[in-house]
C-alpha cells in the first residue's frame, strides 16, 4: 500500500479549509469516553489518533435510529469520517451485503454510502473489552475504507486504501509521499505488537465459527443463567455495530418511518395472534447470539460480530458475552 504524509499544522490546516464543503466527523474526547463530533476549527486540534474507539458505531452515519424513507430529505454537503477503528470498518462488509443486495437495494444507504469519505484509524492500544482479533479482524484496515491514517509526533501518515482515498490525498490534501522505509516499517511492527497482544489478551475465547457451534448446541440453562440481570432495554444491539433490525411504521400522509429495532425488546416477535416465540427473556437473549454466530454465518459472506465489545460496556445488567463464550467452551 502507498503511504503519504503531511505535517500535523498542515493537516489540521487543510482540515478547516475542507469545513466549507463537507461535513466532517471524527472522535473527540468527552468528560466520559472518546465519541464522533462534527468538526469546528475549534475541535480540530483535539481530534484523537489512534486510540480505540469511539463510543457509537459507524452505522450510525448510515441507518439513522430514525427516517422518513418517503421523504427525499435535504441534500446535505459530502461527508468524511475521521478515526474510525477497523472494527467498525469491518461491519461495513455485512452492512453492504444486506442493505445494498440487487434484489432490494437500499437507496438511503447507497446514496450515504456514495457521499462519504471513510478515514480509518490504526489501533495503537485497546480498551478492556476489545476482542477484534478473535474473529480474524485486524486492529489496522486494508479493505472498505478510503484511507487510514496514524499520527507519529507531528506527522500525519496516510495509508492509501481505495482510489477515492488516493485521489483524496493527492489532490484535495497535496501529502506528499511516503519514502521512509524505517518509519513505514515501525507503523507496522505496531501493528503486529497490538495484534499479538489482542490475542494473548483473549486467548481463551473461542473464534467465530466455534463460537457458533458452540451456541447452537447449548443447553437452555446457561442462557437462564446469564441473561437473569438482562432488563430487555436494547442497549447490546442498538450499539452494536452490525446489527440491523428495524421498524416500518405506517404515518399519517402515506409517510413511512424506518426506526431502528432491537430482538431484545418483549413483543418483538409477537403476533397479531398473540404468539410470541421469544416471549421468555431467556429466548430473546438467546436469539441474539444465534442470530450473530449461527443464522447470519448460514446466510451471508460477511460476519456479524467484530469484537469491538461495545455491547459488553453498554449492557445495564453488566452480562460479558465474552465470559459466556468461555464458560461454553470449557
Amino acid at each position: 500500500m502507498d503511504y503519504y504524509f503531511i505535517n500535523r499544522k498542515e493537516w489540521d490546516k487543510k482540515l478547516e479549509e475542507l469545513l466549507e464543503s463537507h461535513n466532517i466527523f471524527a472522535p473527540v474526547p468527552n468528560e466520559f469516553s472518546l465519541d464522533y463530533e462534527v468538526l469546528t476549527p475549534s475541535l480540530i486540534p483535539l481530534v484523537s489518533y489512534n486510540k480505540p474507539k469511539p463510543a457509537s458505531p459507524l452505522k450510525i452515519f448510515f441507518t439513522p435510529i430514525k427516517e422518513n424513507v418517503t421523504s427525499p430529505g435535504k441534500d446535505e454537503k459530502p461527508i468524511i469520517i475521521m478515526g474510525v477503528p477497523n472494527c467498525d470498518v469491518e461491519a461495513l462488509g455485512i452492512l453492504d451485503e444486506i442493505y445494498l443486495d440487487e434484489s432490494f437495494e437500499d437507496l438511503f444507504y447507497r446514496k450515504r454510502r456514495q457521499k462519504t469519505l471513510i478515514i480509518s484509524t490504526d489501533c495503537f492500544d485497546l480498551q478492556e473489552h476489545c476482542h477484534c482479533t478473535s474473529y480474524g479482524v485486524k486492529p489496522w484496515s486494508e479493505q472498505r475504507a478510503d484511507l487510514a491514517v496514524t499520527l507519529i509526533k507531528d506527522q500525519i501518515i496516510l495509508r492509501v486504501i481505495s482510489e477515492k482515498g488516493k485521489t483524496f490525498v493527492t489532490e484535495t490534501i497535496q501529502a506528499s509521499p511516503l519514502n521512509d522505509k524505517g518509519l513505514i516499517s515501525s507503523i507496522e511492527n505496531r501493528h503486529r505488537e497490538i495484534e499479538d497482544l489482542l490475542n494473548r489478551t483473549n486467548k481463551e475465547l473461542p473464534d467465530y465459527k466455534e463460537t457458533g457451534r458452540l451456541v447452537k448446541s447449548s443447553s437452555k440453562a446457561i442462557w437462564v443463567k446469564h441473561s437473569s440481570t438482562c432488563v430487555s432495554c436494547g442497549a447490546c444491539t442498538t450499539i452494536c455495530p452490525t446489527c440491523t433490525c428495524f421498524l416500518l411504521i405506517d404515518k399519517p400522509g402515506f409517510h413511512k418511518v424506518k426506526q431502528m429495532d432491537a430482538c431484545q425488546y418483549p413483543g418483538f416477535e409477537k403476533t397479531a395472534g398473540g404468539e410470541d416465540p421469544l416471549k421468555e427473556l431467556h429466548e430473546r437473549f438467546r436469539n441474539r447470539y444465534m442470530c450473530k454466530y449461527v443464522w447470519k454465518p448460514e446466510k451471508f459472506k460477511h460476519i456479524a460480530c467484530t469484537g469491538c465489545g461495545r455491547c459488553i460496556e453498554a449492557c445495564i445488567g453488566k452480562i460479558n458475552k465474552n465470559k459466556l463464550f468461555i464458560e461454553l467452551a470449557k
